[in-house]
């Protein structure tokens, strides 16, 4: 199993570097970026990845509306090759709030725009080259689209949790990056779902990359009642309402990894024995410098052990 972190957005770029190098210094595996309406995201992960050599890099994830496969396709390889082949595409639905107010256009149909999206991309980060017509999106290269030493093909991971966009990532897709789905969505909804679309479609066993948002601390009153305040945005939307009930939880900090060192090592066992192929802390922040590296440590000592 590997494991890595998110980095926060709110830092300059060398700083956010440093973040990275020191991340890789702890033993870590990989290091994830969110996509808002700042950074662009990819090209984020490009210059971590050009910086930190040996750093695995990802972003979770890219909403699909207000994005054209041609586009993210270039953003995607360009991230490959600038990396030398160390970076990893997350994808997702995205939110109707979102959507509709920031880019203005109608939150329709997401799933057979997430197929029509996968379908499209896929045929560009493997040949280089697309001729899709679907009912939502058009890709046709009448120029090349590869860019040189984009290898291996990038990998297609989604943000899925609910019953449809499973089946679907299990069919289009490499691997799934599930949020605040604790280890009882996931051994009893999650992976058997998506496994066994990736099966019937004849694609290798799914990577399941859990997001789990932790910290090792003294504190623990201090910093569950510091993620319950940050974590409660997720509360909102129903597809997380359905995931953290499915969890066993009523709100999303009961999701969250608070505790000593072997209270957190413990959750990633679970998280583990439930299915997850790699683990990606989230929040390590929430109680401050010291317990980030705190967080840190005891993560890369799990990664190398």
């Amino acid at each position: 199993m590997t494991i890595g972190v998110a980095l926060p957005l709110q830092y300059r770029i060398d700083p956010t570097v440093q973040l990275a190098r020191e991340a890789h210094e702890f033993g870590l595996h990989s290091a994830w970026f969110g996509q808002t309406f700042a950074y662009d995201s990819p090209s984020l992960a490009a210059i971590v990845g050009r910086e930190v050599p040996g750093l695995q890099v990802g972003t979770a994830a890219i909403p699909v509306f207000g994005r054209h496969p041609l586009l993210v396709s270039s953003q995607a390889q360009t991230a490959q090759a600038t990396t030398g082949g160390r970076y990893h595409l997350g994808l997702a639905l995205g939110t109707k709030h979102l959507t509709e107010t920031g880019f203005g256009i109608p939150y329709e149909r997401p799933i057979r725009r997430l197929r029509e999206f996968l379908t499209a991309l896929r045929q560009l980060v493997e040949t280089g080259s697309a001729d899709f017509h679907g009912e939502l999106l058009t890709a046709t290269t009448p120029l090349p689209a590869s860019v040189p030493g984009a290898e291996p093909p990038v990998p297609i991971l989604v943000a899925a949790m609910a019953p449809q966009a499973l089946r679907l990532s299990g069919e289009l897709a490499d691997g799934i990056l599930p949020l605040l789905a604790g280890p009882r969505a996931l051994a009893e909804h999650i992976v058997p779902a998506v496994t066994a679309a990736a099966e019937a479609a004849g694609r290798p066993a799914p990577r399941i990359v859990a997001f789990v948002p932790g910290v090792v601390t003294a504190d623990t009153e201090a910093v569950r009642g510091t993620a319950t305040e940050t974590l409660a945005f997720y509360e909102q939307f129903p597809s997380y309402q359905r995931v953290i009930a499915l969890s066993g939880a009523t709100r999303a900090a009961d999701l969250a990894a608070i505790g000593d060192e072997e209270t957190v090592a413990a959750e990633v066992r679970r998280y583990r024995e439930a299915g997850a192929t790699e683990v990606v802390f989230t929040a390590t922040d929430l109680g401050g410098e010291e317990d980030r590296r705190r967080t840190w440590k005891l993560l890369g000592e799990l990664a190398g052990g």
